[in-house]
């Protein structure tokens, strides 16, 4: 009876969004996440499900749906999902990170509602909440463009989702005793694809099927802990399409490297001898190699894929400039159209002027002997108040300090680690420039919430304002994700015109548990809900604000 009223109430509250999005459809998902026993390598371990399915449901929707999910909790842990890539405009009160929401405890729900305003394209949604990633709770969330909209390719035959990843067989509870008594992770146990494994010549059911002649879509995402991945299918191109939410200009591919946390989709044509090839997804810049393979079968074929699997791009530093070159060679498709009917290259950004940069490094240290990972010299650490709601309520210095990673990293490496919850403090609208710097032998892999940002610029060595020369001004690709090469630094330009609490975060998980994150906060200067939207009247207040009174609604 309980769950029943909930929904109602959820119902209810929906109705009240209509009023501000009237006319743009509503979906509405009811998911129940739960333990239950997986195998992905072939080791039976507890995994975490979503409506009994691990990976977990599909959310496929259209430009501007507005997306309801009711998510029960039934673990023993509170929890937490994050909608990546949404840009949640005006909405990060749905962002699902620790710095922007209270978690649902076990044993009660939450419903998230929050619209894919202006958003096409490939992307995933993943717990937040300490170790969770590492046993599931991860699905596929695709936005497909409104009817009246030109998209620049044929629809395919089938879209398919394709969620590949690193993989341990330890569980979640034991990787985060790991990294809580100061230790890495180390080397996963192999690599999953949809969560199965295979190896040449096992026999197993396909995980895809085509028909010959026909051409697919194959949305593929690295939703793995730490390591880069290489995606190739036997025998067939792959023409690269878009990029998380970025029509690109349509170039063809032997294999696509894809990084922590990155989407792609590509199309892939039937046009080879009708029989089973394989998909092989392999590791990049590792130590010991691990790859896995799937069968892709067309209908109606005769005969087992060849066991002679398309090679890997090659490792090394020789690997690494392979890699940049790929990455060099994305470009945004500026005649396309992407959520909006005007082209996509009609914004000019790179007649934009700069009004701030701010260069991160990211380093490695030990703090009271156990291993942290840090920004500028500072490991975030997650406050019991979410960030967001803290600000909101006007108890921000009972929280955090603003800005305590500085626009230029210290001087000294050495200096002394700050410990905090740290919070960057941008001004709405500000074009600003970010450089990450990666001093480290391992590749990085950042995120930015609430954004979309270009991705101008990767080039071995130091950063220095004389590299602008090089930056892509023209066509670099809008996307919310970008690597940084051991060695190497990346550029990106955004404009923070989305006001609310933006999680900027290391996708490489252990750095991100252990500090490797930091929180944007733009803050409009009116209490406008033409800038940012209420705070939803559902939302559950933990920590210091739990018995505040609520501060007074945003003006129209």
């Amino acid at each position: 009876m309980g769950r029943v009223t909930v929904v109602a109430v959820a119902l209810l509250l929906c109705g009240l969004l209509v009023v501000v999005h009237s006319g743009d459809p509503y979906l509405f998902f009811e998911w129940k996440v739960t333990y239950g026993t997986i195998a992905p390598l072939g080791v039976p371990q507890q995994g975490i499900l979503i409506n009994g399915q691990f990976p977990g449901p599909r959310i496929n929707c259209t430009t501007n749906n507005n997306i309801v999910v009711n998510v029960f909790n039934d673990l023993d842990e509170p929890f937490l999902l994050t909608w990546y890539g949404i840009q949640q405009r005006k909405n990060s009160w749905n962002d699902g990170t620790p710095g922007t929401m209270c978690p649902i405890m076990p044993g009660t729900n939450m419903t998230y509602h929050f619209q894919v305003k202006d958003q096409i394209g490939s992307f995933f949604y993943y717990p937040t909440t300490a170790l969770h990633k590492a046993s599931g709770g991860f699905g596929s969330l695709q936005i497909l463009s409104r009817a009246l909209i030109p998209v620049p390719f044929d629809p395919p035959a089938d879209d398919y989702s394709v969620l590949i990843g690193d993989w341990f067989n330890k569980g979640h509870k034991s990787l985060k005793k790991v990294l809580d008594s100061g230790r890495t992770l180390g080397m996963p146990d192999g690599i999953h694809i949809n969560g199965k494994s295979a190896k040449v010549g096992d026999n197993v059911e396909p995980l895809f099927t085509m028909n010959g002649g026909n051409t697919y879509r194959y949305r593929v995402c690295n939703v793995g802990m730490k390591t880069s991945l290489n995606f190739r299918i036997q025998g067939h191109s792959l023409k690269l399409v878009e990029i998380e939410g970025s029509h690109t200009v349509q170039n063809l591919y032997g294999s696509l490297d894809v990084h922590v946390g990155q989407c792609l989709s590509v199309l892939v044509t039937a046009n080879q001898e009708p029989k089973d090839y394989y998909m092989v997804v392999s590791s990049r810049f590792t130590k010991k190699a691990l790859s896995t393979v799937g069968n892709v079968r067309y209908v109606n074929g005769k005969g087992p894929a060849s066991p002679e699997l398309p090679p890997p791009p090659p490792e090394t530093a020789t690997g690494i400039a392979w890699s940049v070159n790929q990455f060099r060679s994305f470009r945004w498709n500026l005649t396309a159209s992407a959520a909006r009917p005007n082209p996509q290259g009609s914004y000019h950004y790179g007649q934009i002027n700069i009004t701030r940069t701010i260069k991160l490094i990211n380093s490695a240290s030990h703090v009271d002997g156990k291993l942290r990972y840090s920004i500028n010299g500072v490991s975030h650490v997650d406050s019991s108040t979410p960030l967001k709601l803290a600000e909101y309520f006007g108890v921000q210095d009972r929280v955090f300090t603003y800005d305590q990673v500085k626009d230029e990293p210290p001087s000294d490496d050495k200096a002394k680690v700050i410990m905090t919850p740290s919070v960057l403090n941008v001004t709405f609208r500000n074009f600003m420039e970010i450089i990450f710097e990666n001093h480290e032998k391992s590749i990085q892999s950042y995120h930015l919430d609430g954004y979309s940002f270009f991705a101008v610029g990767i080039e071995p060595g130091r950063w220095t304002p004389e590299k602008r020369k090089n930056y892509n001004l023209i066509d670099a690709v809008s996307r919310s994700t970008i690597q940084v090469y051991p060695g190497s630094w990346a550029a990106i330009l955004a404009t923070f015109d989305n006001t609310g609490m933006w999680n900027l975060r290391s996708e490489i998980w252990q750095r991100f548990y252990l500090g490797q994150q930091l929180y944007i906060s733009v803050l409009s200067p009116e209490r406008s809900v033409r800038d940012e939207y209420n705070l939803p009247e559902d939302t559950r207040l933990c920590g210091i604000v739990e018995d505040l009174p609520k501060p007074p609604p945003y003006s129209m």
